[in-house]
């Protein structure tokens, strides 16, 4: 009875032993293949959908985990969950470059107009600084404190232009119209400070 009992013990063994063994080979290669997939997207991903990538790839390495730890039905169990994450992440990748490349079009086509308006603006608001500057008498409701922070004020928007510009001659025309934007609307405060 006890020589049965062990040989249905050592035939269960290798069993099991055979069951792990066949599934080996198809977790090594879902693993191998989530690993490809997620190698084939993480360039975009890395740029326009990052969150979203730390996630999957956790996923991966729980997946490697298991691998290692000879969990091989788990890691087969996960990779349907894998393979849908990678290409939920593909999509929003996808969707965000789309977006991003959309706005970096609109913000060329406005920084034609923007690189003529700006400095028109700018050079209009330095020269009415300059003339008040000068002046012994004051429009009503602006003071010599409003005129020297416009001063600075302008002062700073040229240094701000400056970076937009550079910005535009390197192609980053969203950071560009960013900062001409941000210019429009601090100088358009400034000259309301001084009467314009």
């Amino acid at each position: 009875m006890k020589k049965s009992s062990i040989g249905l013990v050592a035939v269960l063994a290798a069993v099991l032993l055979l069951g792990c063994n066949t599934q080996k080979g198809p977790a090594e290669q879902a693993v191998a293949g989530s690993a490809a997939a997620l190698d084939s997207v993480r360039d975009d991903a890395q740029k326009y959908a990052p969150e979203q990538l730390g996630g999957v790839e956790a996923k991966l390495s729980d997946m490697k985990g298991s691998f290692e730890k000879g969990d091989y039905a788990g890691v087969l169990a996960a990779a349907p969950a894998m393979t849908a994450a990678i290409g939920a992440l593909k999509d929003a990748a996808a969707a965000k470059k789309t977006e991003a490349e959309t706005a970096l079009a609109k913000a060329k086509d406005d920084w034609g107009t923007a690189s003529t308006a700006v400095p028109k603006t700018l050079d209009d608001l330095g020269k009415r600084v300059e003339t008040l500057s000068k002046s012994k008498k004051l429009p009503k409701g602006v003071t010599k404190d409003a005129v020297a922070k416009a001063k600075t004020g302008v002062d700073a928007l040229k240094s701000t232009w400056g970076e937009a510009s550079n910005a535009a001659a390197s192609g980053d025309y969203t950071t560009a119209m960013a900062k001409a934007s941000a210019i429009k609307d601090k100088a358009a405060e400034i000259g309301k400070s001084i009467g314009m």
